[in-house]
């Protein structure tokens, strides 16, 4: 099987999200794409806005409808800090049988060279879908240079450009601005009733 693995901190989980999975899951021909939502991300200095509790509801709402996503808890169940290089690591360990495709933006790929051991991380991954926005450019040969062999790995996955944030939304959430049509019906209701991002 292709499996997609698309981490996250899911804070909130949205639209944008949801569209990016399932366009990844359809043009990269996955069987599935497990959802690896990451409770103290290293690189926002470990610092989520809703708590560990309320984003793994809200992911649980938001992919509840669809049978091939699924939540792994490969990074919950785990200390930090929560390195790609480890979860790749331990999720290879564990689908010894399938190839796991690593889902990300084209943001990521250019910061790829800077994350915690990209060497490792690369050694694990079948391939990277990597989710590119209209427009958006990446200097494979940059990237090449500092790992070798990266751009045999790359599949680009044509996205709509979609200006959805999980920032964007909390914004608007704390200053009383609509975020309905941003998020699933369920995880709307679900902030609603948890008074999340207020402050």
């Amino acid at each position: 099987m292709k499996i997609g693995i698309f981490g996250g901190t899911f804070d909130p989980p949205h639209l944008a999200h949801l569209i990016l999975a399932s366009e990844a899951y359809n043009q990269l021909d996955l069987s599935r794409v497990l959802w690896v939502l990451t409770p103290n991300p290293p690189h926002k200095g470990g610092i989520s806005a809703a708590s560990l509790d309320d984003r793994l509801d809200m992911l649980s709402i938001a992919i509840a409808d669809n049978s091939v996503f699924e939540i792994s808890r490969v990074e919950i169940d785990r200390p930090a800090p929560h390195f790609a290089a480890d979860t790749m690591r331990m999720l290879a360990d564990e689908f010894t049988q399938d190839e796991l495709i690593y889902l990300m933006g084209g943001d990521s790929l250019r910061d790829l060279p800077t994350w915690e051991r990209p060497g490792e991380f690369l050694d694990n991954c079948h391939g990277l879908g990597v989710m590119r926005r209209p427009g958006d450019t990446v200097n494979l040969s940059e990237i090449n240079s500092t790992l070798p062999d990266i751009a045999q790995k790359i599949n680009f996955v044509e996205a709509p450009l979609l200006e959805i944030s999980a920032s964007r939304i909390r914004r608007n959430i704390r200053a009383g601005k609509p975020f309905r049509y941003y998020v699933p019906d369920g995880v709307y209701n679900l902030i609603l009733d948890r008074g999340l991002y207020l402050r």
